[in-house]
C-alpha cells in the first residue's frame, strides 16, 4: 500500500465475537471493492477464521458463503446449554476440562479448505498472518504465524485447522486444543483484537475491527445477560489494543449472540455497510 507516495504496510486486526465474526468478511469486501490492499492480517477467535481464509486467498464473498454452509454444523449449541456452561466460566471462574463441543469438526473443515489452496501448515501461507491463542497451562499467549520467527511465543509448524481451532476454543463451550506440550484456549482471553501483534510484525498502519456489545434492558432474558457479561469482558480486554490502532471500525450487530446463526446475513451486511460509511475517512487517513 502506498501512503502519500511512501510504500508502507497496511495491517488489519479482526476481533473475536462468535457468529458476529462474519461481519469481518463484509469489512474486507468493502476494502477490496475500494482498492485498499491489505499487506498483513491478524485475527482472534472468530476473527481467526476469517483472517486465515482471507490470507489463504479466499475472497470475502466466498468466506461469507462458507460461513452460511458450515455454521450450523460447527457452532450451533442450544441456548440453555450455553447458559449453564457460561455460568461456571463467568461467575465461578472455573474452566471445565471438556466443553460442549470438541472443536475437531472446525479443525477438519479448515484443513480441507487449506488443502484446496495447496496449503497444509500455516507456514505455507504467503500473506503474513497472525493468530493468537492462550496456553492455559502456562498462562501465556502464543502467536501462530505464517512467517517463521525465531522467538519463543511464535509458532509456525502447526496446521491451519489446529491454529484456528486453538484460537477459537472458547472455555466451557469448546474443549481446549492440545498441541505438543501446549493446551490452548481462545485467544480473546488475553487479547480480543490483535493489534499489538500485527504492529510488532511490521505493520505501519493498522485498521482494527471490533463489535458493539449486545444491549440489556428490562426485557432481556438470562441468555442476554450472560452474553452481555462476555461482551464486557472482551471489550475491556480490547481497550488497550484498540488505542494502539490507527483506525477503528466498530460494527453494530444488534442483539446477535455468540452462536446466533440466524444473523449471518445481517452481520455480513453490517460489516460491509459500516465500512463503506467510513471509507472516505479511511482513504483520507491512508492518503489515497
Amino acid at each position: 500500500m502506498c501512503f502519500g507516495g511512501i510504500d508502507l504496510k497496511l495491517g488489519v486486526a479482526l476481533g473475536g465475537g462468535g457468529m458476529r465474526g462474519i461481519a469481518h468478511a463484509g469489512v474486507l469486501k468493502a476494502l477490496d471493492d475500494n482498492g485498499i490492499k491489505i499487506d498483513m492480517i491478524s485475527g482472534t477467535s472468530s476473527g481467526s477464521l476469517v483472517a486465515s481464509l482471507y490470507a489463504m486467498g479466499y475472497s470475502p464473498s466466498y468466506i461469507y458463503t462458507l460461513f452460511k454452509k458450515y455454521a450450523k454444523e460447527l457452532v450451533y449449541i442450544n441456548n440453555a446449554v450455553i447458559v449453564n456452561e457460561l455460568r461456571h466460566f463467568i461467575f465461578k471462574k472455573t474452566i471445565r476440562t471438556n466443553g460442549i463441543k470438541d472443536g475437531k469438526g472446525l479443525e477438519e473443515v479448515f484443513d480441507r479448505l487449506a488443502l484446496k489452496k495447496g496449503i497444509k501448515m500455516i507456514s505455507d501461507i504467503e500473506m503474513p498472518l497472525l493468530i493468537p491463542a492462550v496456553d492455559i497451562s502456562k498462562s501465556k499467549e502464543y502467536i501462530f504465524t505464517s512467517k517463521e520467527v525465531r522467538k519463543d511465543k511464535y509458532i509456525s509448524d502447526i496446521s491451519v485447522g489446529k491454529a484456528v481451532r486453538s484460537s477459537s476454543s472458547f472455555p466451557a463451550i469448546f474443549n481446549p486444543c492440545k498441541f505438543k506440550d501446549h493446551i490452548f484456549v481462545d485467544g480473546g482471553i488475553l487479547d480480543n483484537v490483535p493489534v499489538s501483534q500485527i504492529k510488532d510484525f511490521g505493520a505501519d498502519f493498522v485498521i482494527a475491527i471490533n463489535f458493539d456489545g449486545d444491549t440489556v434492558d428490562n426485557n432481556s432474558n438470562v441468555m442476554d445477560i450472560m452474553l452481555k457479561s462476555v461482551d464486557i469482558m472482551g471489550n475491556k480486554i480490547a481497550e488497550e489494543s484498540l488505542e494502539k490502532s490507527d483506525f477503528v471500525i466498530t460494527i453494530p450487530t444488534g442483539d446477535t449472540g455468540l452462536f446466533d446463526i440466524n444473523k449471518i446475513d445481517y452481520c455480513y451486511m453490517s460489516g460491509f455497510n459500516t465500512t463503506m460509511e467510513n471509507i472516505s475517512k479511511i482513504k483520507e487517513k491512508l492518503e489515497i
